[in-house]
C-alpha cells in the first residue's frame, strides 16, 4: 500500500507552511504499510520553542484552510514537540534537541521517503540564476 493522492496533496500543503515559518529539515516518510490508519508522516525542525509553536500553528491553520479535519493535537503548550493528526497526514514539529533524541527517521528507517516540493525564496531562486545584489 502506498500514500494515497489526497494525502500527497496535504503534505505538499503542510511542507509549504511550515517552510514559510523556518521550518528546517524537512522529511516526509510514507508509513502506509506499517500503519494502515496513516499515509504520511512529515518531521520538521523548528529553532526553538516559539518557532516550533508558529511552524505547528501554520501548519494548522494552512490545512484547515484546505477543508481538512484536525483530529487531534498534542505538545502545543511545551512547543518542543508538537504533533497534528489529520488522519492521512501526521505531522511532527520537533525541537533541534528533540527531533535529535528521539529519532523517528531511524525508528522509521524501512518506510520510503515522499517527496516534497517546496516553492523556491526569492534568494534562492536568484541565486540559482546566477545574479546578485550589490
Amino acid at each position: 500500500m502506498t500514500a494515497t493522492e489526497n494525502s500527497r496533496e496535504m503534505l505538499q500543503i503542510a511542507a509549504a507552511a511550515a517552510d514559510s515559518k523556518g521550518a528546517e529539515d524537512l522529511v516526509a516518510l510514507d508509513v502506509s504499510e506499517p500503519l494502515p490508519l496513516v499515509d504520511i508522516f512529515l518531521l520538521a525542525t523548528g529553532r526553538s520553542e516559539r518557532n516550533v509553536a508558529a511552524i505547528a500553528d501554520e501548519v494548522e491553520q494552512k490545512l484547515l484552510e484546505a477543508g481538512h479535519k484536525r483530529l487531534r493535537r498534542e505538545g502545543r503548550q511545551e512547543a518542543r514537540w508538537v504533533l497534528l493528526d489529520f488522519g492521512d497526514l501526521v505531522v511532527h514539529v520537533f525541537h533541534e534537541e528533540e527531533r535529535m533524541f528521539y529519532g523517528l527517521e531511524r525508528l522509521w528507517k524501512d518506510c520510503p521517503v515522499v517527496p516534497i516540493e517546496l516553492p523556491a525564496h526569492v534568494g534562492e531562486a536568484d541565486a540559482a540564476r546566477g545574479s546578485s545584489h550589490r
